[in-house]
């Protein structure tokens, strides 16, 4: 595990890399998915063009742990990580906030500026109170599309399910001027401070902790965020031998377009990156 010696050295090294770039906009080529008529079960996909100021954007990375209990998992989250980190550097220079989420490791940076910066951030209240878990809405969404009541993982014999982690993956940067937070009020208290209308999403799981984490899609919809999910770079825990029996990445897939039908419109890391 990395020391806290070497993570401030690795902390302060990596804000020297990005110059700010004022004014920057992105150009968001959102997908979602509209019902041809409700009821019909029959959806199209939907595009839409927007752009958005990237100093009024947050990048919140969920849960991209350095280990995850399922083997299989912690080996697709890691073959994110380059790319994440390229995506968050670069909002970072256009003057994005990026929100750490690493949950359950909050002892580890509880010495770090990025940390204190969260905890100290002004109070701003929410239009809805901000609670726990954000659980499956049957009011605004139909069921998940996979099974995944076996807990996801895909190994066999299946992991044992553990508390593995112990911070964020070292492959992602994280900046002096960044915030790390597991606390969905702490979150929010950023993105007003930030005046932050725009939040992205990125990291793992889809099905689980990006949708229903404090701090995730359902609760920053509530709140009345436009909410983008970066559907390359997220993952499933989903189990191909469990409902609806299909690979795993068509397991992902079928989670991203629940999240487009009833949350939230999706990009690609490549309208952020330009390649």
């Amino acid at each position: 595990m990395e020391t806290m010696a070497a993570l401030a050295v690795s902390l302060c090294c990596c804000g020297l890399l990005f110059a700010a770039e004022p004014d920057a906009m992105l150009q968001l080529h959102l997908r979602s998915r509209k019902e041809t008529a409700k009821g019909s079960g029959t959806w199209n996909e939907v595009f839409t063009d927007r752009q958005v100021p990237v100093g009024k954007t947050a990048l919140i990375i969920c849960d991209v742990w350095n280990e995850h209990w399922c083997k299989s998992a912690t080996r697709r989250c890691a073959a994110m990580v380059p790319r994440m980190n390229e995506v968050a550097a670069a909002l970072r220079r256009g003057g994005a906030l990026i929100i750490h989420a690493p949950s359950d490791t909050m002892k580890f940076y509880e010495n770090t500026p990025q940390r204190k910066r969260a905890i100290e951030t002004p109070p701003a209240k929410p239009p809805l109170p901000i609670g726990g878990w954000l659980s499956l809405d049957p009011a605004r969404e139909g069921p998940l599309p996979i099974d995944d009541s076996d807990g996801g993982c895909d190994d066999q014999p299946q992991c044992q399910n553990r508390i593995a982690w112990k911070s964020q993956h070292p492959g992602i940067e994280i900046a002096p001027e960044d915030a790390i937070s597991e606390s969905g009020t702490e979150v929010w208290n950023l993105l007003a401070q930030k005046g932050a209308d725009t939040v992205i999403f990125m990291g793992v799981h889809t099905n689980m902790c990006v949708l229903g984490r404090p701090f995730g899609i359902r609760q920053m919809v509530r709140q009345g965020k436009n909410v983008v999910l970066i559907r390359d770079l997220t993952d499933t825990m989903y189990n191909p031998r469990m409902r609806p029996q299909v690979p795993h990445d068509r397991g992902t897939e079928l989670v991203i377009e629940h999240i487009e039908k009833y949350w939230c419109p999706t990009i690609t890391s490549g309208e952020v990156l330009k390649k």
